[in-house]
């Protein structure tokens, strides 16, 4: 019914449970920001998978990044000053351009061919920074995922980040396990009937994808805010799972018995995209980008602001849940889960991880 979404791994720190894993997947390509997070003549300082960087944009517009460390002292370039398309520590004053090679040292003519800073390859698109965090000689743009609703002109949406004070493997596997809805999320996301909903779950070329239906249900706090009709709905959620954090979802509701469930989208329903896009920090935290995009009433800045404050009051409430999560594993380095019926996505999703970390530690 639903158009398709589609258009060497290190130990890092210690290990907070044997439940969660401390190494991340480099051979790929990581949100690093919205692109409004950069500036044109600001440093933006961000740590990803433990390092950090510093992003700025060149005269051009183009986004450069930087370890946030100068070869001389260590001192960060991020509280340095950003000189044309170069960027000076303000230390000592040595000077790199966009490749990371240091073009000035002050009180000497000379430059050692090893004072350079790492650069790493980058590309803009659908309002995200993407930057690879592996071997560059990898770096294969056409691997990033599709998110055209980001800046379509037929959908409507705000971004969001939120920082987590927890391993992104909780936020993954809260993101794929829905029947959460019902207990954290009864005011936002949720109705008593979604815990009891069996997600279809399947896997796709380098990924998942989940399906669940809610027939004849009522609607969901979030879309009676913004309904354009009333009454009972057929409601799906149709979402993709890529490592290693990557959710893209075709969600809506329609009244019911209009024939959603076989194709059939009544002018009245209610579309959404959604995006949730974790990058790890370090072992125990998480950036999260995150925006739902819709399809109706694309000129009212009002709706726009509501559908991004449910989503942002919703995922408070994962966030509440999650890092309490975090604390307690924190005191319990031999926990293992006991399994329930709807632990299938994120079971298949560890096993995609580990299969991609095996593959680069063996490279």
């Amino acid at each position: 019914m639903a158009d398709s979404l589609s258009s060497t791994a290190t130990s890092n720190t210690t290990s907070t449970s044997s439940y969660l894993s401390d190494r991340f997947i480099h051979d790929s390509w990581y949100v690093a920001a919205w692109d409004h997070e950069i500036g044109t003549d600001a440093l933006f300082a961000r740590t990803l998978l433990g390092k950090p960087l510093v992003f700025y944009r060149t005269a051009a517009g183009a986004v450069v990044a930087l370890d946030d460390r100068c070869c001389h002292r260590a001192a960060p370039l991020s509280i340095g000053r950003k000189e044309g398309d170069c960027v000076r520590c303000l230390y000592h004053g040595l000077k790199f351009d966009a490749t990371g090679a240091c073009v000035e040292m002050p009180g000497q003519e000379r430059i050692p061919p090893a004072a350079c800073v790492r650069s790493y390859p980058v590309v803009e698109r659908d309002r995200f920074v993407w930057v690879w965090m592996g071997d560059p000689a990898r770096a294969d743009a056409s691997r990033i995922l599709d998110f055209f609703w980001h800046s379509h002109a037929g959908w409507r949406m705000k971004p969001g980040y939120i920082h987590y004070q927890a391993n992104y493997q909780l936020v993954v596997d809260n993101l794929l396990d829905f029947a959460h809805l019902s207990y954290v999320h009864p005011t936002t996301l949720g109705t008593p009937s979604v815990a009891q909903v069996r997600a279809q779950v399947a896997p796709i070329e380098g990924g998942l994808r989940i399906t669940r239906w809610a027939l004849d249900d009522d609607m969901p706090p979030n879309h009676r805010r913004v309904a354009r009709f009333q009454g009972r709905v057929e409601r799906w959620q149709i979402y993709e799972w890529h490592p290693p954090a990557f959710m893209r979802m075709d969600a809506g509701s329609a009244p019911a018995g209009t024939g959603a469930p076989e194709g059939s989208i009544a002018p009245e329903s209610m579309r959404f995209r959604h995006t949730s896009v974790q990058t790890p920090e370090t072992a125990d935290t998480t950036h999260y980008f995150f925006c739902q995009a819709r399809d109706f009433l694309l000129d009212d800045a009002a709706v726009t602001e509501a559908v991004h404050q449910d989503v942002c009051t919703a995922f408070a409430e994962d966030r509440t849940i999650i890092e309490a999560q975090q604390r307690i594993l924190r005191t319990a380095p031999d926990f293992r889960p006991v399994a329930s019926t709807h632990d299938q996505a994120l079971t298949m999703a560890r096993h995609l991880l580990r299969q991609r970390l095996q593959a680069e530690a063996a490279q």
